[in-house]
């Protein structure tokens, strides 16, 4: 156990990585599902993929350590919408896209520099939590590896639940380094980012996220909960001014809670 008694929790998709959610916009994951070679196997357009593979296999993709590649391999089997296809060729498609997507969640640049506060600073202990496929943690480990940095990942796939449920934050919390907690502050998107083809868009939704987190965080942890709501309107995607500003005013929130006797 460590003398921290304070715990920061950052979103990665659509909050660390910008560019995660934005591969998912109709025209960018059209060019992708060709590229990877699924559009070939009859998945060659947005709404077939998020339709007939990504939604049906969120669940198992998401909470277990199948994998993403793996779980679209078999869907796309099972739904017989390449029977002359070998199995080999159908899941070096699901491999390539997968590896493709993963490549461009990189985490943001402009993150480093909190990020290396937080990694060296012994009064709080900081957790990257997302809902994820399993590939994710090995490449969000790389990504910190890149910048110089060690955080604590928190995968879905990894934990066997989603952050929007209690078991979740309580597998969390034991696997943690921390006696106690007395405060937490959670610094996330709550979804808002996500492309609209997901289930996980709209600031009401966000907002109504937004509290129900911080309402079983503070169950979970026993501790005062505080939350910057990571939300940068989709008109103002990829204005670098707007998103450094937004970037910058989350970095002194999360510098003061850490200055905050």
């Amino acid at each position: 156990m460590t003398g921290s008694d304070r715990l920061i929790i950052l979103d990665y998709s659509g909050t660390l990585s910008l560019l995660a959610p934005r591969f998912a916009q109709p025209e960018r994951l059209a060019r992708e599902l060709a590229a990877s070679g699924l559009g070939a196997l009859g998945i060659s357009t947005p709404e077939v993929f998020w339709e007939r593979i990504v939604n049906p296999t969120w669940v198992e993709g998401s909470t277990t350590q199948r994998g993403y590649a793996k779980v679209m391999t078999e869907r796309i089997i099972a739904l017989g919408m390449a029977p002359a296809t070998p199995r080999e060729t159908i899941a070096t498609a699901a491999g390539r896209f997968v590896d493709r997507y993963l490549a461009h969640s990189s985490i943001d640049l402009r993150w480093r520099p909190i990020l290396a506060r937080l990694a060296e600073d012994r009064s709080a202990v900081t957790v990257i939590a997302t809902d994820h496929y399993a590939e994710a943690t090995a490449a969000i480990g790389r990504f910190l590896a890149q910048l110089n940095v060690a955080l604590f990942v928190a995968n879905s796939a990894d934990l066997g639940a989603w952050k929007g449920e209690r078991r979740f934050w309580e597998a969390l919390r034991n696997r943690l380094p921390l006696a106690e907690v007395r405060r937490v502050l959670a610094v996330d998107d709550f979804g808002l980012h996500e492309e609209k083809g997901d289930r996980y868009s709209g600031r009401k939704q966000a907002l109504s996220r937004q509290q129900r987190t911080i309402a079983m965080l503070a169950e979970v942890f026993g501790a005062e909960v505080e939350s910057i709501p990571f939300f940068l309107e989709h008109s103002l995607w990829e204005d670098q001014e707007a998103e450094s500003c937004l970037i910058a005013s989350t970095t002194a929130g999360i510098a003061a809670f850490l200055e905050r006797k």
